[in-house]
């Protein structure tokens, strides 16, 4: 496990609707040290140890059921939980807490291990730095090469198990592709997917999962690439990728998803999922993108 935690990370769980009970419900008993609370989200950051059956050792934030649990909880609280996982969301409950210890500090000389050290973020109208990827058929391709189409893209590794988090943008852009296919007046958005995890995330792997989702890959192209190559490009958008030196899974990471321009400028950022298809068709609407 890492100390560090990429606290941007908070705004990324989307808050759950009340309603009936989610289906294909799982449960997994959760242990770990609360790294920082951030209540007006109902969110606990936590330090656990693998989740057999689930994930493995890492920090992340999470959603509780009931935020008046927040309350009794502070940075340093070793608690057991329940993780309840469902098709579209997850939150902890039963959190009990089980000790105190002081929260571990990362050595002074040791490198930032967030991806967007020493980059400046690209600010809308800036044009896109060209990078070089492959794409899921094994093709080199370059940024530049999407020149002339209006560019949605996202940042996700296939094996993220969490559903809010990757799962949600592929299914987000699942969406958007459906409608980008029947409106002529979005002809020119391209959907662009790219992975931070170039080791697990292979272009047979990102083909694979291209079939899962249904893309048009006419419409949808995945990439990957270098690991520090793309490390670098994303966190021109605000992406901070850490990995944990001794368990290349365990990857904290936040979310982006930006539109560019047909003419290769940055247009607008998404931070986290709080964004949904239907307000990203609007602003592209109103780009004129079949122009």
């Amino acid at each position: 496990m890492r100390p560090h935690i990429v606290f941007s990370l908070s705004l990324a769980i989307v808050a759950l609707g009340c309603g009936r009970a989610p289906s294909n419900q799982r449960s997994f008993t959760l242990q770990g040290q609360v790294q920082a609370i951030d209540a007006p989200h109902k969110l606990v950051i936590v330090k656990h140890e693998e989740i057999k059956g689930f994930m493995p050792a890492m920090t992340m934030p999470y959603e509780v059921e009931a935020p008046r649990a927040l309350g009794d909880l502070a940075p340093g609280d070793l608690i057991d939980a329940t993780l309840v996982v469902f098709s579209n969301g997850a939150h902890l409950t039963r959190i009990k807490k089980v000790g105190q210890a002081p929260l571990e500090k990362p050595p002074a000389d040791a490198p930032m291990p967030s991806a967007s050290s020493g980059f400046e973020l690209l600010k809308p109208g800036e044009q896109v730095p060209n990078a070089a990827f492959v794409d899921q058929d094994g093709r080199k391709r370059s940024f530049a090469a999407f020149k002339g189409s209006t560019v949605l893209m996202t940042f996700i590794y296939t094996k993220c198990p969490m559903p809010t988090f990757c799962p949600l943008m592929d299914r987000h852009f699942a969406t958007l592709q459906k409608t980008l296919t029947e409106d002529a007046a979005l002809r020119n958005v391209h959907l662009v997917t790219v992975s931070f995890d170039p080791a697990v995330d292979t272009p047979p792997v990102l083909k694979a999962h291209a079939r899962t989702l249904g893309a048009d890959l006419k419409r949808w192209t995945f990439l990957t690439g270098d690991r520090d190559d793309v490390d670098r490009f994303a966190a021109r958008f605000g992406v901070s990728v850490a990995r944990a030196m001794n368990d290349p899974r365990d990857i904290t990471h936040n979310l982006r998803t930006a539109i560019v321009g047909a003419d290769g400028k940055l247009v607008k950022v998404y931070t986290g999922n709080d964004w949904t298809p239907a307000q990203v068709l609007a602003d592209l609407r109103g780009m004129g993108t079949g122009d």
